[in-house]
């Protein structure tokens, strides 16, 4: 084999690993790291991917995060057959794969995080407590319970992200994505904060948390669209 080639085990599909995949690899595994360290993850729960042209680079099952290195590269392409790498991708594929084919998506992340899934046992939709709300499209909806890896779960999760960026999954966790993995990312902590923030406020003996509405989420959303440096 030449260097920088892999050769996906039993289809004898040779894909050659380009400077762009082994850079995206380097921040999928820095970013699954970051989910750990910033406790949205326990062990080896949770997930994050990176699509680079028609593949889809991904952590793989049931390896600590901090264990991965250049030489565990993991991807498939599109209908999910392993292109790059010798080790099982993660068990949550299909999901990954269902949102890149429907979206415009080049990152996901999918987290465990514990205010998130507290939320979503509780509520069908996250209450606009918060502007951040907008970034996310509107009301985060919950996709319905599922079994983890399968293709229900991923059906689910398409129909509760159409018009938005995340999601909650029912007694399991979150999904965000993004144009990147730092925009993915961004998005699943804002998730994680707002819903800590609404289990606060409604956690208030008496009182029912004031809400937004669907005009003041719009004007939060085109001030947003020019938010940042421009340009940078």
């Amino acid at each position: 084999m030449r260097p920088h080639e892999e050769t996906a085990a039993g289809t004898g599909t040779r894909r050659a690993i380009g400077d762009e995949a082994r850079h995206a690899w380097a921040e999928v595994v820095s970013t699954a790291r970051r989910t750990t360290t910033d406790g949205l993850v326990v062990g080896t729960s949770g997930n994050v991917s990176a699509r680079v042209g028609d593949v889809v680079l991904v952590t793989p099952s049931g390896i600590p995060y901090d264990r991965l290195g250049p030489g565990d590269i993991t991807g498939v392409d599109l209908s999910g057959r392993r292109v790059i790498g010798e080790l099982t991708p993660t068990s949550e594929l299909p999901m990954h794969l269902a949102v890149y084919r429907a979206t415009d998506a080049t990152a996901i992340v999918h987290t465990h995080a514990v205010h998130a899934t507290a939320v979503s046992t509780l509520v069908t939709e996250l209450p606009p407590v918060h502007y951040m709300t907008a970034a996310l499209g509107g009301p985060v909806r919950v996709a319905p319970y599922a079994r983890y890896g399968t293709e229900e779960l991923a059906a689910h999760v398409l129909r509760a992200l159409d018009g938005r960026t995340g999601c909650l999954l029912r007694n399991h966790g979150t999904l965000t994505y993004g144009a990147g993995l730092d925009q993915a990312y961004d998005r699943t902590a804002q998730l994680e904060w707002m819903c800590r923030l609404w289990l606060a406020a409604s956690g208030v003996p008496g009182r029912t948390p004031t809400l937004l509405s669907p005009g003041d989420l719009e004007e939060t959303a085109a001030a947003l669209r020019g938010y940042g440096q421009q340009g940078a």
